[in-house]
């Protein structure tokens, strides 16, 4: 079982991380971060989704993905997401089913 202090400095890796993709690196898109590592800005809600019904608290997608993102996922995308090229879109059908299809 970790520590208190292990969990806090996982939360803080996890919330700097969070910062850097939310604040610092909007410019990145997420086809390219789950085409290259696997995962994305979603998974990561997704992820956070999941944590909180493992503790029994009730969380829709929206809900996870507008804490994660700190706004609507509408928002996101008018302000920061592009088109994805036919390239992208192709590469992200294999991770898609490689990373998230097989859960």
């Amino acid at each position: 079982m970790p520590t208190q202090t292990e969990i806090e400095l996982q939360a803080a890796a996890f919330r700097r991380l969070q910062k850097h993709l939310m604040e610092d690196r909007t410019d990145v898109q997420n086809i390219d971060m789950m085409n290259l590592a696997g995962f994305c800005r979603n998974c990561l809600s997704r992820w956070y989704q999941e944590a909180a019904a493992e503790k029994g608290i009730e969380m829709t997608k929206d809900d996870a993905r507008e804490l994660f993102y700190g706004m609507t996922m509408a928002d996101w995308k008018a302000n920061y997401q592009t088109e994805a090229s036919g390239t992208q879109q192709e590469a992200f059908k294999k991770s898609f089913a490689e990373n998230v299809g097989k859960e």
